[in-house]
């Protein structure tokens, strides 16, 4: 998953991954042939109580088909308790993450209260129409209906989080004594560690990690391992090496292991004042695609090009770094060398944006409609604000899971040219959009769209995708994800453009 490579950390986030929400059949938009439909029909009615018959004649009729639900009606009201008619079409809908859903279930939760499934459903669905409270409450009465199930557990947990942070974490820890042995327990804990800041603290939620659920074993510990291997990087590569070692035989620990090695034997000539050489050998690392350790390296090798004689290359690469995506680290460590130049912090910033401008694209001039009203937005009207872009859907989990940080930061930024706009590229979730803005207070335009104007028009390929358009419209950042981590890097970045 997208978001999750990203290490994106949020509870929306954390509940959707956990209800893998995602269709579990191709969705028929369409009707079928008329004789297909009859049949299915000619079953459905034969045997109302079968979930499967039922399910072939809705995928036969098509979600979209105007005919489908006032049908569902009839049959529900020609079969006041038969739970498993409004259950079947309720749960494709949900499958599908349709807004058709909810009524649907409601009436399968009404007939059938203890059938957790449903309020498990319900709980997703609730979340795509922005009531996270409401939400909670379904997943509480689907751990009632079934307190040993440890999923319905595991997604309650999870919901105290945001409410109660400090009750979380020691809760996370008496999950995991509770379900030592399921993957579940290895999962809380690994979002316990993914959410902390603080690296020393993050360390010891995945060295626990890794005591209580063996990565050989557990497959979210296996996971968190490439996070706590990039820590001993920084902080003690033998360590790294020695994890490492213990991995699966796979491209990314091979990478890992090589890289501890030339790190040990980096620091070794660092210590013995060999600057070059060991300049030379970070030149010849080879990083995994996905890592948490490239602003060390780049710092490693600024400092490395200092102590060696060669300042003004190491003030280069940083600024070329922070140009890309700012962080305050890395702003410390350019002014340091700045310094040495005779640079004040006005060149940095002059340096800095002619390395952006130079990167600079044009953003599509789209003009798309409104949720509100029926008038267009046009992005040309926007000149001469900061437009913070974001292409999204309801149903997207790692979207939401966004949407806090950067509501966080756009708040620092009232009564400022910046427009935060959203594009949602699913038509089929609109009647989700007013609601989820109003129940979630997110304060982003919602603009309509559609995979293929996002995939044509700003190269979209998943979602959430990110821009950041300047007051000229041009593209200046994108390829970015923010989370509980690096909110500031998000500010630095509007920062900069509303100058």
């Amino acid at each position: 998953m997208k978001g999750l490579l990203k290490n994106i950390s949020n509870t929306a986030l954390i509940i959707m991954c956990s209800m893998q929400v995602l269709a579990q059949m191709p969705v028929r938009k369409g009707p079928a042939p008329a004789a297909e439909i009859k049949a299915a029909k000619a079953v459905a009615e034969a045997y109302p109580d079968s979930i499967k018959a039922q399910k072939k004649f809705i995928y036969a009729m098509g979600l979209e088909n105007p005919e489908l639900i006032p049908q569902y009606k009839i049959w529900m009201k020609n079969h006041p308790n038969n739970v498993n008619i409004p259950l079947a079409i309720g749960t494709v809908f949900n499958n599908a993450e349709m807004a058709q859903a909810r009524e649907f279930l409601l009436k399968a939760a009404e007939l059938d209260p203890k059938n957790a499934n449903v309020w498990y459903m319900l709980s997703a669905d609730a979340e795509r129409w922005g009531q996270s409270a409401l939400a909670k409450n379904y997943i509480e009465k689907a751990t009632i209906a079934d307190p040993a199930d440890v999923t319905y557990a595991y997604v309650n947990l999870m919901y105290l989080k945001d409410s109660n942070p400090d009750v979380y974490k020691q809760k996370v820890y008496d999950f995991t004594k509770q379900f030592p042995e399921n993957e579940r327990g290895a999962q809380a804990l690994y979002w316990l560690a993914v959410d902390a800041t603080n690296m020393d603290i993050k360390r010891k939620y995945l060295e626990d990690l890794r005591t209580l659920y063996p990565p050989q074993k557990f497959n979210w510990s296996y996971e968190g391992m490439t996070s706590l291997a990039d820590i001993y990087l920084q902080t003690d590569p033998e360590k790294a090496l020695s994890l490492a070692s213990e991995m699966r035989e796979e491209e990314d620990w091979k990478i890992r292991k090589q890289v501890a090695l030339s790190l040990i034997q980096i620091n070794k000539l660092e210590q013995e004042q060999n600057y070059k050489e060991a300049l030379n050998q970070l030149k010849l690392l080879t990083l995994p695609r996905w890592n948490y350790i490239r602003n060390f390296i780049e710092l490693k090798k600024s400092s490395l090009l200092a102590k060696s004689g060669d300042v003004k290359d190491a003030y280069d690469n940083l600024v070329l770094k922070f140009a890309k995506l700012p962080n305050d680290e890395l702003y410390s460590a350019i002014k340091i060398y700045a310094h040495q130049m005779g640079k004040d912090e006005l060149q940095i910033d002059k340096d800095v944006k002619v390395i952006r401008e130079a990167s600079a694209v044009q953003a599509f001039p789209f003009e798309l409609g409104l949720y509100t009203v029926k008038n267009k937005l046009k992005l040309n009207d926007l000149k001469g604000k900061v437009v913070l872009l974001t292409f999204w859907f309801p149903g997207c989990g790692p979207c939401r899971a966004e949407f806090p940080h950067f509501q966080a930061v756009v708040n620092k930024f009232k009564n400022k040219n910046l427009v935060y706009l959203g594009i949602n590229v699913t038509p089929e979730q609109d009647s989700y959009v007013l609601p989820f803005m109003k129940n979630s207070g997110f304060s982003f335009i919602p603009l309509r769209g559609n995979p293929e104007f996002a995939a044509k028009s700003y190269g979209v390929r998943g979602e959430p995708e990110n821009f950041l358009i300047d007051k000229d419209g041009k593209i200046i950042f994108k390829n970015f994800s923010i989370d509980g981590s690096n909110q500031r890097t998000l500010e630095l970045m509007i920062s900069s453009l509303l100058q």
